[in-house]
């Protein structure tokens, strides 16, 4: 009992010494996963301002490859604002499935990334944090173009990264950002199941296929 309530105790700490800036970032960040489960494509301006704050902030904090998945960040809200936006012929950008191949093949980059990527910046800073910082880094990448691609399974990709992010942000000090992650996972859910309720809708009950 006395160890939850230290733990409550250095949360609320933390959240009361949590820099303007970073509050900024965070109810960004926030504005963004709720306009995604939305499917509002003002969710991509919310990325672009959340990601710049945080590309100054993770630098600061060490933390190389989630500085530098901001700036891939910023461009892909560009691509996703557009893309959500026209579609293909000018329709908006259906919600779609991909096939088991597809993800294997996503999978396996992800895990290559990861490997290369850690054993690279491991090599001068050694321990577990530039693995886990380049798992969270590569697995966000190829979830992010997932979600602006309107792909489904985006939010299962996230559910798993958030989960991991949780613990790289909680041991390098951002217990704020900690926290707003563990708040990700409960999005993600929610935004699988809705994602999923919108393309069962968009089913067509003459053919039974679904929009890709």
């Amino acid at each position: 009992m006395s160890d939850a309530l230290a733990l409550m105790s250095g949360m609320l700490e933390s959240f009361a010494a949590m820099p303007a800036l970073e509050w900024v970032a965070v109810l960004l960040a926030l504005g963004y996963l709720l306009l995604a489960v939305r499917q509002n494509p003002w969710c991509w301006a919310c990325a672009i301002a959340s990601a710049a704050i945080y590309l100054v902030l993770f630098a600061r904090g060490g933390l190389v490859m989630q500085a530098a998945l901001q700036l891939y960040y910023i461009g892909m809200a560009v691509y996703g604002w557009r893309a959500w936006r026209s579609g293909a012929a000018g329709v908006p950008l259906p919600v779609s499935r991909w096939s088991k191949r597809r993800h294997a093949l996503g999978v396996g980059f992800v895990l290559a990334a990861t490997l290369v990527n850690g054993w690279t910046i491991g090599r001068s800073t050694g321990g577990w944090v530039p693995y886990v910082d380049a798992f969270v880094a590569w697995a966000s990448v190829f979830a992010t173009w997932l979600v602006a691609r309107k792909v489904l399974e985006n939010w299962l990709y996230w559910i798993v990264v958030d989960a991991v992010a949780v613990a790289l942000y909680w041991s390098q000090g951002f217990h704020p950002t900690a926290a707003l992650f563990v708040l990700y996972v409960v999005i993600a859910v929610r935004g699988y199941f809705a994602w999923r309720s919108d393309l069962a809708r968009a089913s067509d009950p003459a053919t039974g296929a679904a929009r890709a």
